[in-house]
């Protein structure tokens, strides 16, 4: 009899099935006991993700490896969970300590405003854990099929024009989901965000729930609510959310963001395929509508949602709440420090610690854009904190360049990386700065290692993806650009334009192309409009510094079974 081989989706469904790992840190205790040795590879593969811990790369990506991943090492990463960013000063400090001790010192803010360790080893993981669990922060649920980070707006309840303070709700939503065994077997990641403000800074069309407030009359009364957006994602296969036709009243956030997880934890259909996991492939595979959703929803919450109503879309490009602004508490300001590609040493945190506590009132906040904040500082306070932190070099008067770049973790320390970021991210910052002094122009620039978007370069101004090409007969790091991506008003995903080259020439190109802009844009055109009415072709030729046959992005057959999203 032909034996039956289970599929990697398969395998990793039994497992969950089998085990919730939440429940078992005595076996994590006991590998630490006995090395990294003795560790089963399900543990390795599947469990240790759902508690914000992966194992981590030797450095050579994707390519050191095979069947799409490349080689382990003994050393994990591990991410921390930090619902709407929101961090204590004695928080910051438990990170520095915790990096310097057991992450050789690198921190890095993520994406979604986690922070994430490296080079941490399995004889560490207890003490690290208990010690984040003592300080009230958690990896639980950082990785893995269950609901990941609460993303909310860095400013939420400071915000002098935001709708509502909409942090309550999202660490409401934190408690209800993260870390809950009702949720630890999801199809796949199931990513939330939510916001009171008005500019939209969490991206919500690119989560799988996405909440952004609104407004309505009732009654002449005014009634804050939010709109829905589900279904979002990026990855190989980029889909903007879809709005639902339905109002939410602030107490029915719970109950309607429970409802979405609770339909997607019962589509089995999204269970056949790691790759077509995603709430999305019921939209892009399965033929759901909206209008069907919704009506999934009322069934599955027991109640129905009043219809939406109109909404103001931002039209704002970029928010990376960098630089000293004032708060709507009279005589408050928060101060945005650039945080370059997210990279960040204990003795920085330390700083922006102690000047919280010293200038202000001890709380910090973590953003997308990975950048950090020191909120409600005193006027007479304001220079001082600035100064401190620029000495520090975390900028509070950064170039776009250096505001606008976005990386991922790259080869250094991801399997599933072609090219190393961060060090590549610093580097084309600095040259960009160099190359441009006065270019003054809002610009998202987002980096991601592989096809697997975790550096969000599909929603991007300039998004450049990782490859590898030949030359003079050796394998080096290349990029592919795709342009044009935006949320809010203008939401689209980047358009691949056809061209690729060596790392090592993607300043000259970023160059051509933002020269180029200003020498022709129109008047008042600003760089999103400027790509809109350029052709692929056109745009190609500009950063080819030539006529150039287009290249094919070259993607995967089928992605990875697990990407590191940040």
């Amino acid at each position: 009899m032909t034996a039956v081989t289970e599929t990697k989706a398969q395998r990793i469904e039994r497992l969950k099935r089998e085990k919730n790992a939440w429940e078992h840190f005595d076996e994590i205790r006991e590998f630490a006991r006995q090395g990294h040795s003795s560790i089963p590879p399900e543990w390795i593969g599947t469990y240790f993700r759902t508690w914000g811990v992966y194992t981590q790369g030797d450095g050579a990506g994707v390519v050191g490896g095979k069947n799409g991943e490349g080689k382990a090492t003994d050393y994990f990463m591990v991410r921390i969970r930090i619902p709407n960013g929101i961090l204590t000063s004695e928080q910051v400090r438990v990170l520095a300590d915790l990096a310097e001790e057991h992450a050789r010192g690198v921190a890095d803010i993520t994406v979604r405003q986690n922070i994430q360790f490296h080079w941490v080893t399995i004889e560490s993981l207890p003490n690290l854990l208990e010690r984040l669990w003592k300080a009230g922060l958690s990896t639980t649920g950082a990785c893995g099929d269950v609901a990941r980070n609460i993303t909310g707006c860095p400013l939420a309840g400071l915000d002098g024009h935001e709708i509502v303070d909409a942090s309550p709700l999202a660490l409401e939503i934190d408690r209800a989901l993260g870390g809950n065994s009702e949720f630890y077997n999801l199809p796949r990641k199931f990513k939330i965000s939510i916001t009171g403000c008005r500019h939209w800074c969490t991206y919500p069309e690119i989560n799988d729930i996405g909440l952004t407030a609104t407004t309505r009359v009732r009654d002449s009364r005014q009634e804050i609510g939010f709109s829905l957006r589900i279904a979002g994602g990026l990855s190989t296969n980029p889909h903007l959310g879809v709005r639902l036709n339905a109002f939410i009243q602030p107490e029915q956030v719970v109950p309607v963001v429970r409802g979405v997880a609770e339909i997607f934890r019962s589509s089995d259909v999204l269970r056949h395929s790691r790759e077509k996991a995603r709430l999305k492939f019921l939209f892009l595979e399965h033929g759901w509508t909206a209008e069907q959703f919704l009506d999934e929803l009322h069934r599955v919450i027991g109640f129905s949602l009043d219809p939406a109503e109109p909404e103001e879309l931002p039209a704002e490009l970029h928010r990376d709440h960098v630089g000293v602004h004032a708060q709507k508490q009279p005589g408050l300001f928060y101060i945005g420090a650039s945080v370059l590609r997210g990279r960040i040493t204990p003795q920085q945190l330390r700083v922006a610690a102690d000047l919280s506590d010293r200038y202000a009132d001890g709380r910090i906040r973590t953003t997308i854009m990975q950048n950090l904040l020191i909120v409600n500082v005193p006027q007479k306070h304001v220079a001082t904190v600035a100064q401190a932190l620029e000495s520090a070099s975390l900028p509070v008067h950064a170039s776009p360049f250096a505001r606008g770049t976005v990386a991922c973790t790259g080869s250094e320390f991801c399997k599933l990386a072609l090219t190393e970021t961060k060090g590549f991210a610093r580097w084309l910052s600095e040259e960009l700065e160099d190359r441009l002094p006065d270019f003054q122009e809002q610009l998202r620039l987002n980096i991601t290692g592989c096809p697997n978007s975790c550096g969000q370069h599909w929603i991007a101004d300039i998004g450049i993806e990782g490859k590898k090409v030949k030359v003079d007969g050796r394998m080096v790091d290349a990029y592919y650009f795709c342009v044009g991506g935006a949320v809010g008003q203008f939401a689209s995903i980047a358009r691949p334009v056809g061209y690729r080259c060596a790392a090592t020439d993607v300043p000259d190109a970023i160059e051509r192309l933002l020269n180029n802009f200003r020498a022709r844009r129109d008047s008042g055109e600003n760089l999103r409009q400027f790509l809109a009415r350029h052709s692929n072709d056109e745009i190609r030729n500009v950063l080819a510094d030539d006529a150039a046959d287009p290249v094919e992005r070259d993607v995967p057959a089928g992605s990875v079974p697990h990407s590191v999203e940040v």
